[in-house]
């Protein structure tokens, strides 16, 4: 009896490693175009892209994971019954339930790294994208600058033209930069500049033997100003922001301060594991075959579960949120829920086991 097992988890997990690879390819493409898209618009920096595509993976391993497992044993089991090996099996005395053992071995360890992930990864991950956003927000205005083009500041107050701008150092040449101040045009051009970093983290561009025209559009006061050292407040120094929302916080402050965020939060982070062993086993019952039905029935109801057990746990995530679970309630009510249907679907299919007929 231990050849079924063996088989059947060598089938698993290449079934699983195919589905894993096919989810990650999509999701990595999606991502990669919103990302571009953003970047092409000029919303985020261009090499921002990689680090937020990395980012934005890690939020949705879990999620891939989960899936993958699920297709992985739905697949494998389906096979079985539309090849009647399933027949095959029960022949030799061993019963429908019997496949719970080998379901649970393949997908423990991936119930394990998924719970790793959802409690302890994504916090981490969305700590580190929320100061690589910081960074990204407090680099200077010059360093989105193309030499020749002309380049609104992030916070469309300023114009900035630059003939040449220093790689390898701080310098720049030929700077033109229009503002304006209290309904004021500000023209300030220079040949030469630099960029300082003082101590308390802000940024200056320093400009070096050049003039100022500033005056109202529309009338003939302007006025010319020439200086040796003119210096440009590029972007003030920010406080981190720490660990602000939910998202961000570790999974033992959640439970040490529970709040309505924090529960609904903790909820959402603990449903990712305990929805993914339930649908692996779940994926025992729906895998069975009927020829009268066709084939894609199961694998299309298989999928109208996941979603419809995916989407509740968001909808009980709410119900916490407006105070009408707590976080303890919320995961009684909709995991209970699962598991009672899954039991159900097992006496619906298999009928009542008998003692000796779980192996």
């Amino acid at each position: 009896m231990r050849l079924y097992q063996s088989a059947a988890l060598r089938e698993m997990t290449s079934n699983g490693g195919m589905a894993l690879g096919a989810l990650t390819a999509i999701v990595l493409v999606i991502l990669a175009v919103r990302t571009l898209g953003d970047a092409a618009i000029g919303e985020i920096e261009a090499q921002a892209v990689l680090p937020l595509i990395g980012f934005g993976y890690l939020k949705l391993l879990p999620v891939v994971l989960s899936v993958a497992l699920f297709i992985g044993i739905l697949l494998t089991l389906t096979r079985y019954w539309q090849d009647s090996e399933m027949v095959i099996w029960s022949s030799a005395g061993l019963p429908p339930v019997a496949w719970i053992g080998p379901v649970i071995r393949f997908a423990l360890p991936v119930t394990l790294a998924i719970a790793v992930m959802s409690l302890w990864l994504n916090p981490w991950a969305s700590q580190k994208k929320e100061r690589y956003e910081e960074y990204l927000s407090s680099v200077e205005d010059v360093s989105s600058l193309v030499p020749g083009v002309f380049t609104e500041s992030s916070r469309h107050n300023r114009v900035y033209f630059v003939e040449y701008i220093g790689r390898t150092d701080t310098r720049v040449k030929n700077v033109f930069i229009q503002s304006e101040q209290q309904g004021k045009l500000g023209i300030v051009v220079s040949g030469t500049g630099r960029v300082e970093n003082k101590d308390n983290g802000d940024r200056f561009l320093v400009l070096e033997q050049g003039h100022r025209y500033e005056g109202t559009p529309g009338q003939a006061d302007y006025q010319e100003m020439a200086f040796e050292r003119y210096s440009f407040l590029l972007e003030p120094a920010k406080e981190g922001t720490g660990y602000q929302g939910p998202r961000q916080r570790p999974s033992l402050e959640l439970l040490s301060n529970p709040t309505r965020e924090n529960q609904a939060e903790w909820i959402w982070r603990i449903g990712y594991p305990i929805s993914a062993l339930v649908l692996a086993l779940m994926a025992i019952p729906l895998s069975v075959y009927n020829p009268r039905s066709g084939r894609s029935l199961n694998l299309i109801f298989a999928i109208l579960t996941y979603a419809i057990y995916n989407n509740v746990i968001g909808i009980s995530q709410s119900w916490v949120l407006r105070g009408q679970l707590n976080g303890t309630e919320s995961l009684l009510v909709v995991h209970g829920v699962a598991l009672a249907i899954l039991a159900l679907a097992f006496i619906m299919r298999y009928g009542l086991p008998n003692r000796s007929s779980v192996q």
